[in-house]
């Protein structure tokens, strides 16, 4: 009797239990779905703010600071919306992707149930009440910021700028654009001298999309009689050309090496006898070149993380729904990681592209795993991360897109660049291997759809002459990855 007794004692204990459990699961769950709605309703009118700055004139330094704010926080709160959608999709159960060896990084599905939720919960409920605290932070404090806003003049918008703001990745910058178009539109002091601005930058981080953008402006295309690009091999050529350069001018300069002072400060004194008015912008990569400058230099970073996945993802599902596509889910949010990490803006929109043509669970997940091998294929190498070797100008180790083995050499002074050869795009390569001539061609990385249509292109010997006899192909398929 006794026996049974604790039996049915044990098991109404057991089943109370349970009760408890699921009831506290459901209502945590319930307020982490209210969190992420407030959170949402807070993105929206903190995107709605940082949109109408970008169409205004903002011409004072502190706005400009409030508005980097604003959208620093606008994509962590966007980044951390996604992250509770990434979870949910694991709790849903789509395990083939969450699970996959392809995505190492994804936590696994088989765990004891009312740990696992509890524990998630708790973390989700920790990364929202961040993300909360502090876009509710910056909606409060951006009331001042909106009134003042309402006074700047707004700018005149084409369908041709949000053309460009896409597909030549003028993305974010909100406050580096600003930034440009102040000094760009400030007025001399009678008397002074040509202000020189320098722009740090690192490789393929939009830099003359930045410059091109903010030129094509319409108060700064009347304010310049004439906008002048020059590079620093080339930068006393400008002497040659006094007797024609009239009006105000714009000149930008880039730089790829340190600038000899001589040369400089003959170069400088030519633009102080331009018509009163004229600037300077100078591009370049080297920190050194900052000292060139009259003012505060803009320097022009790597887009954080949660940036650039706001645009990777932005760019990859393109009209279509992320929603109805829950299973892309994850592996966006993997592919954007390891992006962020090695690749560089440009090849970026050329794999979004790629992805938005054909969304496939299957083709997404060969696509990234070949994408993995890639980054591994050219650190084992070389021995140093894709962005450093690219920047080096080594060649790109491609074969793993590829049916047979594919390296990219990038034209240079010992490299001549060859038109008459074939021409494949990137793209083409990825979507369809066979595509791929027999012999040299020249495989075209990126490639502008806006004037003045810049590409980034390398050569690609023929792959029977590029390999040693009795090489072998590895990082070929694997199975269950081929497409």
């Amino acid at each position: 009797m006794d026996v049974a007794i604790s039996a049915v004692a044990s098991e109404f204990v057991s089943r109370f239990i349970s009760f408890l459990v699921n009831k506290y699961s459901y209502s945590s769950h319930v307020r982490l779905e209210e969190k992420v709605e407030r959170l949402k309703n807070l993105l929206m009118r903190v995107h709605m703010v940082v949109e109408e700055a970008d169409g205004r004139y903002i011409m004072n330094s502190r706005m400009v600071m409030q508005l980097q704010l604003l959208s620093e926080a606008m994509y962590q709160g966007y980044h951390a919306v996604d992250t509770f959608r990434y979870q949910s999709l694991e709790d849903k159960g789509i395990s083939e992707v969450c699970n996959s060896s392809v995505l190492p990084s994804a936590i696994p599905l088989k765990r004891t149930r009312t740990i696992a939720c509890t524990r998630k919960d708790k973390v989700a409920n920790l990364e929202l009440d961040g993300a909360l605290e502090s876009m509710q932070s910056v909606v409060d404090n951006m009331m001042e910021f909106v009134v003042l806003l309402g006074g700047c003049d707004r700018m005149v918008r084409r369908p041709y700028d949000s053309h460009l703001y896409y597909e030549n990745i003028m993305f974010g910058r909100h406050a580096e654009r600003q930034t440009l178009l102040n000094f760009l539109l400030q007025q001399n002091q009678p008397g002074d001298e040509p202000a020189v601005l320098p722009i740090i930058v690192g490789r393929t981080v939009g830099k003359k999309t930045l410059v091109a953008h903010v030129c094509r402006d319409e108060r700064v295309r009347s304010r310049f009689s004439s906008v002048l690009h020059l590079s620093g091999e080339n930068l006393l050529k400008i002497l040659e050309h006094e007797s024609t350069i009239l009006g105000e001018m714009l000149v930008v300069v880039e730089f790829a090496t340190n600038v000899d002072d001589n040369d400089w400060r003959t170069f400088h004194s030519f633009v102080k006898r331009l018509a009163t008015g004229s600037k300077v912008i100078i591009i370049s990569k080297l920190q050194r070149s900052a000292r060139l400058g009259s003012v505060k230099p803009i320097f022009l970073n790597n887009l954080s993380y949660e940036e650039f996945s706001y645009l990777f993802k932005t760019l990859a599902f393109g009209s279509a729904n992320p929603k109805e596509h829950p299973r892309l889910v994850p592996i966006a949010q993997e592919y954007a990681k390891v992006l962020h990490m090695e690749e560089s803006l440009l090849i970026v929109n050329t794999f979004a592209n790629v992805l938005r043509n054909n969304l496939n669970v299957r083709f997404w997940l060969c696509l990234f795993t070949k994408s993995r091998r890639m980054i591994e294929r050219n650190l084992s190498i070389y021995g140093v991360d894709l962005k450093i070797h690219m920047e080096q100008g080594y060649p790109l180790h491609l074969t793993d897109y590829a049916l047979n083995p594919l390296r990219a050499i990038p034209y240079s002074a010992t490299v001549p660049r060859k038109k008459e050869l074939p021409k494949v795009t990137l793209g083409e390569i990825l979507e369809d291997p066979s595509v791929r001539p027999k012999g040299e061609f020249n495989l075209v990385t990126w490639e502008s759809r806006i004037p003045p249509y810049n590409s980034s292109s390398y050569f690609v010997p023929d792959w029977v002459q590029d390999t040693p006899e009795g090489t072998p192909v590895s990082g070929r398929k694997r199975r269950g990855l081929h497409v």
